[in-house]
């Protein structure tokens, strides 16, 4: 079998080269990452690892002997800066090395503040790598004042772990609410609660309009007009596909390194997975940025490039974790028009249905609806919203 060489050594990556040897591939595999550490876990960096909960060792995917066991090559703190498409080459730390099949699994990085505003100053962090995370954990000290930037799930979370170390949080977003992007204002609503329960300062509708500081950040400047003493700041800005690499080789790129159902680019023998990758799905080329999508996509790419030709049905879920709160997401939910609440004890879901049809729900702290819910999309089936609504109805019902 041939040479399968993986840029990136994340998720997806981890993922497709134990699935490349679990289903018999014996050729020689290489993995080059431009981080110094084996393939980990990233939700967990700005959860338990930044509270301390977690150590360095259990982020690991699979412990390091795992892949000299299984004969293949970690090239760490190796970024690889050109690719020959004709000869099926690529450089990596000054060494040419040859493929017969590629596979970004690129993943993506974060957007960050512009240094016009003073987003290079000393003290502005984003939550990205292990070393974004290590950077930052000796700031949060308690009572330390910090600013976040950005309302959506990375914010929040973000804003949630600052809160429990006994930091001074206050968070702006830009938009008219949080998590304007990605949920409904029912959803924003109740995470909005969450975080004011927990003296977190959330001021919706209002961007951020200058850091300044002599060298480190000192202060904020709002677009209100509100100045704000701050110890240091953590853009929750979004994240965007790392494709400069795939472009500069001459890869199509349509929001993220552009697939078609295989994971198969525009460049013959070349795949991708994950975060960078863009894929067909009802119509429109569209990403997932979740653990369950780098999983399942990079698994897809092993088995087709052993020739398995079968094509990805995304079954998208997300989830967030924010104090006692465990968030559980299935589904997509664009388009969506009503939105039917679900309230139980100590639980609530929130469930998005385009007319008759159910798209996603949102599940806090209510794993049976999330279970039910993801069933019933899976399968196409939209329950009568009435009957979710009324807690007296025994989800599993639903399923009938």
């Amino acid at each position: 079998m041939g040479k399968v060489v993986v840029i990136g050594a994340g998720q997806a990556a981890a993922s497709l080269v134990a699935r490349l040897r679990a289903e018999g591939h014996d050729g020689e595999i290489t993995v080059i990452g431009a981080e110094a550490v084996p393939p980990y876990q990233r939700p967990p960096l700005s959860k338990a690892y930044l509270l301390g909960e977690m150590d360095q060792e259990r982020l690991y995917l699979r412990p390091r002997d795992f892949y000299e066991a299984q004969g293949i090559e970690l090239m760490l703190g190796t970024p690889v800066t050109a690719i020959d498409l004709s000869a099926r080459t690529l450089i990596a730390n000054g060494e040419m090395i040859g493929w017969d099949d590629l596979v970004f699994c690129t993943g993506s990085e974060p957007r960050r503040l512009p240094a016009a505003i003073g987003g290079t100053l000393d003290g502005v962090c984003v939550v990205r790598t292990l070393a974004d995370v290590d950077a930052m954990a000796p700031r949060f000290t308690k009572g330390a004042r910090v600013l976040i930037v950005g309302g959506g799930y990375i914010g929040l979370e973000a804003a949630a772990v600052a809160s429990k170390l006994g930091l001074k949080v206050t968070l702006v977003e830009m938009a008219e609410r949080i998590l304007q992007r990605v949920a409904a204002p029912e959803t924003a609503d109740f995470f909005r609660a969450l975080h004011s329960a927990h003296g977190v300062d959330i001021r919706e509708g209002v961007g951020l309009g200058a850091l300044t500081g002599a060298g480190r950040v000192e202060a904020a400047e709002l677009t209100d007009g509100t100045k704000l003493p701050v110890d240091f700041v953590i853009a929750g800005v979004g994240i965007v596909p790392e494709v400069e690499l795939a472009e500069a080789a001459g890869i199509a790129i349509e929001n993220g390194i552009r697939t078609d159902a295989t994971g198969r680019t525009s460049a013959p023998n070349v795949w991708a997975a994950g975060d960078c990758a863009s894929f067909p799905h009802k119509g429109a080329q569209i990403r997932l940025e979740s653990v369950g999508n780098a999983i399942d996509q990079a698994e897809l790419v092993a088995d087709n490039i052993l020739g398995a030709g079968r094509a990805y049905e995304a079954k998208p879920w997300f989830w967030s974790d924010q104090y006692d709160v465990k968030l559980q997401i299935a589904g997509l939910n664009h388009g969506y028009d009503r939105v039917v609440v679900r309230k139980g004890e100590g639980t609530c879901s929130h469930w998005y249905y385009a007319g008759a049809t159910l798209l996603a729900l949102d599940a806090m702290n209510d794993p049976r609806a999330y279970m039910v819910g993801k069933r019933l999309i899976e399968a196409g089936k939209s329950p009568d919203p009435d009957a979710v609504a009324d807690p007296a109805t025994d989800l599993k019902t639903l399923l009938k």
